[in-house]
């Protein structure tokens, strides 16, 4: 046996030094800032999270994190494990139960002491016996909390649900739930409901076969709802007889925004080096999102927001509200425009597309960019705000196709964790799952990026991170190549 091999730590004891290093530092950073780590049992709150504002303090809770679960991995009885994957939509199931019957908003009325199944169930109308067996189901994972036999109560996870309505409210008027909240709700929603429903359809779709590569009609989503021949999610989602889902589904993707960095915009490029009355366009930008935070901290900048007419409905309302002068003024413009078609922008100093070419297989995101390259000058920047996947396993710098590219190195764990920290950090992994079920669609690795603008005249030139996210949301820039011949 090699004699220095013999004496490395074993897997265990290296996560072992990990967890109680990064609990020491943690607990050290915290209580410099006086930013106290959360109590599981405590609901949720905004205060409650200010120690991971610390990228430091951020860190050391992901390696905590991913360590734990590793350590899970190892040792719990890999028939045990594997099952907890099986089947986790028996998780989904109960989540959405709850959700849909105000178990949250109920039990937070109640208070910490909590409230026993047959008084929830005077409350939703559920079954009471039910209701006990649904809620120790997710109790057991830490979502919602056994107080005492069949009395149960809020936990930091399961306040994420709250709309922070009353319960009679919601429970008298559902359609209306998610109005005036976060969206993070919504978003938990819209997965349990047409996200877990395509999930179901998964195989047999990939069973049938894709000839148009990417084809968004020919979906998981698509065969779940039923849809007719070439109808896709958005064609879905503009029937009358579903405008209740289709609003939540607008609420939910502004609650998106919860799992963002904040100022992810703000910090995606060098705004501030643009010259006054830099033309700056929001390619399906919804309802501008990135464009009030520029508006906000560059007013020497023109903003174009281009959307669909039903989008820019609601963009209007918005702006109404929060910025109108921006309106009057012209220095943001709203713009009818499909990303498909002719870019009537021809003057850009920057292109931004944010969190749409993943809605897209590459077939149809190559169409996207090809317009903007028709549309560019030659001083034209892109910049594509979208999620840069991390791979699972280590990469050597020597063969790597991203090496060159200033900030496409993901930050890695630390040996012996998964360079991704694993399950600790698998939200990206969840959106592109999720892309594939309801628009045929993916995110992509900053090689896959390369490649795809690459083929269509836009080279790569740096790729921004955002400061606590090692993949949710970066900043890809290119510029125009001269000729594509």
């Amino acid at each position: 046996m090699d004699s220095a091999k013999s004496k490395q730590p074993s897997p265990l004891r290296q996560l072992l030094s990990l967890l109680t290093e990064n609990v020491e530092r943690l607990e050290c950073i915290a209580a410099a800032a006086a930013a106290p780590i959360p109590d599981l049992h405590t609901p949720f709150s905004l205060e409650s999270e200010a120690f991971r504002a610390i990228p430091e303090a951020a860190e050391a809770a992901r390696i905590v994190s991913a360590a734990a679960l590793h350590l899970d991995a190892i040792l719990a009885p890999p028939q045990i494990s594997i099952f907890r994957v099986v089947d986790g939509h028996f998780k989904s199931a109960a989540l959405r139960i709850c959700l849909e019957s105000g178990v949250t908003e109920i039990l937070r009325e109640a208070g910490p002491e909590g409230l026993s199944t047959s008084e929830i169930a005077a409350k939703n109308g559920q079954d009471a016996d039910k209701l006990a067996r649904f809620l120790r189901y997710l109790a057991t994972h830490h979502v919602y909390r056994e107080v005492s036999p069949n009395v149960f109560a809020n936990t930091r996870l399961s306040s994420m649900l709250d709309t922070g309505k009353s319960s009679e409210e919601i429970l008298k008027s559902p359609d209306t739930k998610y109005e005036a909240t976060s969206g993070l709700a919504a978003v938990a929603a819209h997965h349990l409901d047409e996200v877990f429903k395509a999930s179901a359809n998964a195989w047999e779709t990939l069973c049938d076969g894709d000839p148009a590569e990417g084809d968004p009609s020919l979906s998981p989503f698509a065969r779940a709802m039923k849809l007719e021949r070439g109808e896709t999610m958005w064609a879905y989602f503009a029937k009358p007889e579903v405008q209740t889902k289709a609003r939540r589904f607008d609420i939910a993707m502004q609650g998106i925004l919860g799992f963002q960095p904040p100022n992810a915009i703000v910090n995606s490029y060098d705004w501030a080096a643009l010259p006054q009355g830099a033309v700056v366009v929001d390619v399906g930008g919804g309802v501008g999102t990135t464009c009030f935070a520029l508006a906000e901290r560059f007013p020497n900048l023109k903003l174009v927001l281009q959307d669909q007419e039903a989008v820019l409905g609601h963009a209007k309302k918005m702006w109404e509200e929060r910025m109108p002068d921006a309106l009057t003024s012209g220095r943001v413009q709203l713009q009818l425009h499909n990303f498909f078609s002719e870019q009537p922008q021809i003057s850009a100093s920057v292109f931004v597309i944010k969190h749409a070419s993943l809605d897209w297989a590459d077939k149809y995101a190559k169409e996207i960019f090809s317009r903007l390259w028709d549309a560019a000058t030659p001083d034209t920047t892109l910049l594509v705000l979208d999620i840069v996947m991390p791979l699972a396993c280590r990469e050597n710098a020597e063969t790597s196709t991203t090496s060159h590219i200033p900030g496409a190195a993901l930050p890695e764990a630390p040996e012996p964790l998964l360079p991704n920290y694993g399950g600790a950090n698998d939200m990206a992994y969840n959106v592109d799952f999720a892309m594939f079920l309801l628009t045929n669609s993916q995110t992509r690795t900053a090689a896959h990026f390369m490649g795809l603008l690459a083929s269509v005249g836009w080279k790569v030139v740096r790729i921004h991170g955002q400061g606590g996210d090692s993949a949710y949301i970066k900043s890809v820039e290119a510029k125009k190549v001269a000729n594509l011949n």
